[in-house]
């Protein structure tokens, strides 16, 4: 017997991420990239956060909510494989999958609490903008982290894809913009550094355009480097 629940959204995520293209595939590997998840009534008061500080990371559960209504296929392709190999859904954490619930593990920063807003400042988050939050956890290292554990054909992060450089143009840009963005270049780098690119394309002569915070960053690849042409304020 299939049996249903509702949900409600706790909370909402603002994140630098404005688009799909270009978040990180995991969470943690992009520390620069920043992110606020504000509770929402009636959830917002601080008796659902009390002591929530005394944890470093938290799991944040979510919804991929630009995912829902898709059609659910019990394989698919991992980029960590190159997309040439299928694997089942339930061996992977892609969002097709037949309830479209997420898990990231993400640094928490500090809460701001004020005029009946609580706010978690995070970063390493691989959220999209405007992302619905279901539940919030600690992490508990000794029970989150077990030893001897192993992770099949994601047993280590990935190493970095491309080396980035910046154009003339876009250093001019983030120096611009530093007191507001102090670590737009970091983000940029970090970002485009995993290579969001889909797994079979290779070098070619196509721009491509990755949105963060309020910023198109335009980019191509020439050798397996990845050059920032230009930023321009969306």
């Amino acid at each position: 017997m299939t049996e249903e629940f509702k949900l409600h959204t706790i909370a909402t995520v603002r994140s630098c991420y404005k688009e799909k293209f270009g978040i990180p595939r995991q969470s943690g590997l992009i520390e620069s990239a920043e992110s606020v998840i504000e509770l929402l009534s009636p959830y917002n008061k601080e008796d659902y956060v009390r002591e929530l500080e005394g944890f470093s990371h938290i799991w944040v559960i979510f919804i991929f909510h630009e995912h829902l209504n898709r059609d659910v296929k019990p394989t698919i392709r991992p980029p960590r494989l190159g997309g040439n190999k299928r694997i089942g859904v339930f061996a992977s954490r892609s969002p097709f999958r037949p309830n479209p619930v997420g898990i990231s593990v993400v640094k928490l920063n500090k809460i701001v609490s004020s005029k009946n807003k609580i706010l978690l400042h995070i970063s390493g988050a691989d959220l999209l903008d405007g992302t619905p939050v279901i539940d919030i956890k600690p992490y508990v290292k000794y029970a989150d982290s077990p030893e001897n554990t192993f992770s099949s054909y994601a047993d280590s992060a990935p190493e970095e894809k491309l080396k980035v450089k910046f154009s003339d143009a876009s250093k001019a840009f983030i120096s611009e913009v530093k007191a507001q963005y102090p670590d737009l270049e970091k983000l940029i780098n970090e970002t485009i550094s995993q290579d969001p690119r889909p797994a079979y394309v290779t070098d070619s002569d196509k721009t491509y355009g990755l949105c963060l915070y309020d910023f198109n960053i335009k980019w191509k690849v020439f050798n397996g480097i990845a050059e920032v042409l230009q930023i321009v304020v969306i």
